[in-house]
């Protein structure tokens, strides 16, 4: 079996492939799982399952452009975002909740991330460092920085700000699970997803802003 990932599975992609593409995010949403056949994609989407290995290789490389489909809103949002003519912390406070709201229209993502980085190919990790990974470390490196030159963030470390917050929003639908199991806890509802972004400012903000803006208004 071919396990290496094609580089076309990144490439623009024609209707009987987004049909694949979709069939695969709505049948991860319906089953809470990653773990769906070509077989059940094939079905639900109405196109043969020989035809994932002609446009995206095989499985993993199917499931590779999803996560590079899914990803391509917030990340192409970057650098807009940077561009825009408020402070830091309106910046920082909008890409907290596009984050948040990323992984929760998506809720399969933390696990194709998991998946995709651990378990699958060299190949495949490489592509996920380069179009999710990397792109949100540079952006938290200079957003960072914008806000400690504007004195409104204390001097943080971009690597350990990127492992919270992405640590954060993983853990919301990851160990949702778990909590489910152990005290009854709920789905992520949108409510839910509210009310988290609101807790994560306040963590953040909490522990990051110059002691002179803690209270100042974004």
């Amino acid at each position: 079996m071919n396990t290496s990932v094609p580089t076309k599975a990144l490439t623009a992609k024609n209707p009987t492939a987004e049909k694949l593409l979709v069939a695969a995010s709505e049948l991860m949403i319906e089953r809470a799982s990653i773990d769906v056949s070509l077989s059940d994609i094939a079905q639900k989407s109405g196109v043969n399952a020989a035809l994932v290995k002609y446009h995206f290789g095989n499985k993993d490389g199917l499931l590779l452009a999803l996560l590079a489909r899914d990803a391509a809103t917030e990340m192409s949002q970057l650098e807009y975002l940077l561009a825009q003519k408020i402070t830091p912390t309106a910046k920082l406070r909008l890409h907290i909740g596009g984050i948040i709201r990323a992984y929760h229209q998506f809720p399969y993502m933390n696990r194709l991330i998991h998946y995709l980085l651990h378990e699958s190919t060299a190949e495949a990790a490489d592509e996920v460092s380069k179009f999710f990974v990397a792109p949100l470390l540079d952006f938290h490196r200079r957003l960072l920085a914008e806000g400690i030159k504007a004195g409104e963030f204390r001097k943080i470390d971009p690597v350990l700000f990127y492992t919270s917050l992405i640590g954060a929003c993983d853990h919301l639908f990851f160990g949702r699970h778990a909590m489910s199991r152990a005290v009854g806890v709920g789905p992520v509802t949108e409510d839910v997803c509210r009310e988290y972004i609101k807790h994560m400012e306040a963590l953040i903000f909490g522990g990051m802003l110059a002691p002179s803006k803690e209270n100042a208004p974004a």
